[in-house]
């Protein structure tokens, strides 16, 4: 499968494979792992390392390290992100030979919104005319509409819409005052959860309309934004979002019922996003020592040893999720 998704032959995949387990090697000693010839090694090294599955030793030895397969991972995901935009794209095209079809004009499937200022308006105009719901995938940079300016998210949700921001991860390099964003628009009722990465800038009000932002070289200056309207492409969209939101990790910041305070929920929530240590106590403003104290004292609480199994327990016990009620602790027998 691995070999398929890459387009790697069997002899790759297995090399790589064993070139992870070793961590590195030099072609003899890779020779030596597989029992095979010198040349031969040298010549799967060399072509892992045009694969982008290996890396020579920076200090210009022969040693060759193996790539991290979460490295290949991000990879992956951005295949899987360029599959999706495809379809999109392909979704665009048939509601428009639909409507061509039927005799209809391809403004009737999806509108140019041209300009900066057109694309701040059509945003401010969907967000004030949402019913419902309004979902979005948030990612920078904010070139357009910045967040200190939606103006019309503060006026939606104070009238009882509900929004489900779905955040790239990197916006938290932004820094604290972005993470206290968030903690303010969970407590106002939004629900927000972190992707790795996203595919594209995307507004879903009401199942009923979309906004794509598009940006245009060489700036700001040529923004611009489709606005679909109900067909098969709003449709994908939509099943868009909702797939990357099932996958996304939930931000919690207030901590429920249980052993935990709004400063350990805060913590799990950015490990299990990805965030490092250092990173997770920067953005709330207390010491690595704190966190990593904190981290301890949580896996000897539920009895695990990996931070893995850490994040599978706090799921498990609902630490993370104010919604689901609480499990009972596992005990040993």
């Amino acid at each position: 499968m691995l070999g398929d998704v890459l387009g790697l032959d069997a002899d790759q995949v297995a090399a790589y494979r064993d070139l992870v387990a070793a961590g590195s090697a030099t072609p003899a000693g890779f020779a030596a792992l597989l029992s095979i010839p010198v040349e031969r090694s040298a010549a799967l090294l060399d072509r892992l390392a045009a694969r982008g599955l290996a890396e020579r030793d920076p200090a210009g030895t022969a040693r060759y390290r193996a790539v991290p397969p979460a490295r290949l991972r991000a990879d992956l995901v951005r295949r899987r992100h360029q599959a999706r935009l495809a379809e999109l794209e392909l979704a665009a095209l048939e509601d428009v030979h639909r409507a061509a079809s039927f005799g209809r004009g391809a403004r009737d499937v999806v509108d140019v919104v041209r300009g900066p200022d057109g694309v701040r308006d059509a945003f401010h105009r969907l967000q004030r005319d949402a019913r419902e719901e309004v979902c979005a995938f948030v990612k920078g940079p904010h070139l357009v509409v910045e967040a200190s300016e939606n103006t019309a998210e503060e006026t939606a949700v104070a009238r009882g819409v509900r929004y489900r921001l779905l955040m790239e991860r990197s916006l938290l390099d932004a820094g604290p005052d972005w993470f206290d964003e968030i903690v303010r628009g969970l407590a106002a009722g939004r629900q927000v959860r972190i992707a790795e990465t996203l595919p594209l800038k995307l507004i879903v009000v009401d199942g009923e309309q979309a906004l794509i932002p598009i940006l245009g070289d060489p700036g700001v200056t040529r923004a611009g934004a489709l606005l679909v309207h109900p067909g098969g492409l709003l449709d994908a969209m939509t099943a868009l979002f909702e797939a990357a939101w099932a996958q996304a990790t939930p931000v919690t910041t207030t901590a429920a019922a249980g052993p935990l305070d709004d400063l350990d929920v805060r913590i799990l929530s950015l490990l299990l996003a990805g965030l490092a240590d250092p990173a997770v106590a920067e953005l709330l403003r207390t010491s690595l020592r704190s966190v990593q104290r904190r981290v301890r004292r949580l896996m000897d609480l539920t009895g695990v040893r990996t931070r893995m199994e850490l994040g599978f327990e706090a799921a498990r016990r609902g630490w993370l999720d104010p919604n689901q009620p609480l499990a009972e602790p596992r005990h040993g027998g």
